[in-house]
């Protein structure tokens, strides 16, 4: 069994944090470039957790950093969730 560590081992788990910190600094284009800044942010978003995911189940990466990097999906589908839930 692989120990936790704080930065990642694999290619996929570096991946998964550069594309969370990108959604991170996108997510705030939002409010310059109106709602055409939000799409690459939760393109990002969304493939920084699915990355992330691959890289815990297939590659058994156990990273902290990884984990975190998982929430920007979270944020992207209680978005998604709530725009199809409750429309304007």
């Amino acid at each position: 069994m692989k120990s936790i560590s704080f930065k990642p081992s694999t290619k996929l788990g570096w991946w998964s944090i550069g594309l969370a910190a990108a959604y991170f600094v996108l997510m705030p284009m939002w409010s310059f470039f109106g709602s055409l800044g939000a799409y690459p942010a939760f393109l990002c978003g969304l493939a920084a957790g699915i990355i992330g995911l691959i890289a815990v189940i297939k590659q058994h990466e156990r990273s902290v950093l990884v984990y975190l990097a998982m929430i920007p999906l979270l944020f992207v589908a209680i978005f998604i969730l709530g725009e199809f839930l409750i429309p304007h």
